[in-house]
């Protein structure tokens, strides 16, 4: 077993050390086993972080997402957090003015992450396979960059099913209706 923790620490070291030496935008820390993002990787990184467009945290381990990682990485375009144990983002998310897609799906969502509708020039929401019941569409419809929110594979509610194109200027995904079983 701790052969196995070396070898996955050792594994997120060389991609943070590619990343910074080889100066990318490009952070990829997926199906790293990762509980946490490492504290150490914001020393690691401090020369490059301004430079970091893409990060994909996809396929690990996490439950939260903190303030410091936000602020820290202040320049993202797209990031993935999918197949995670998300439930909520930390405000801080507002302030990512550059973040164009987001992709969230597989995680543990009970409601939409609100601080996502502040998020101006957002594009793409991927919140597939949740557990979201309900969505703020008035906020929603305020975003003026979104093109896309997938609620796929989700229990949201009919009222969300109603929400149509002048309401919302993007595309909607759903999963098709269950029919109604007959007693």
């Amino acid at each position: 077993m701790q052969k196995r923790m070396g070898e996955a620490v050792a594994r997120v070291a060389r991609k943070v050390n590619d990343t910074v030496e080889n100066k990318t935008d490009s952070l990829d820390l997926a199906n790293c086993k990762l509980m946490t993002f490492p504290v150490g990787i914001y020393k690691a990184m401090r020369s490059v972080t301004e430079g970091i467009h893409h990060i994909s945290l996809a396929n690990n381990e996490l439950k939260s997402l903190t303030s410091r990682f936000v602020t820290t990485f202040s320049q993202l375009r797209e990031l993935n957090l999918a197949g995670n144990y998300l439930h909520r983002l930390p405000e801080e998310v507002t302030s990512l003015l550059h973040l164009r897609a987001i992709n969230l799906s597989r995680n543990r969502f009970r409601r939409f992450p609100e601080p996502l509708a502040a998020v101006a020039a957002l594009e793409t929401i991927d919140l597939e396979e949740n557990e979201i019941i309900e969505v703020p569409a008035e906020k929603l419809a305020t975003m003026a960059s979104l093109r896309s929110l997938n609620l796929r594979a989700n229990p949201v509610g009919p009222e969300v099913r109603l929400l149509v194109r002048p309401l919302v200027p993007f595309d909607l995904l759903l999963s098709p209706e269950e029919p109604i079983p007959k007693a």
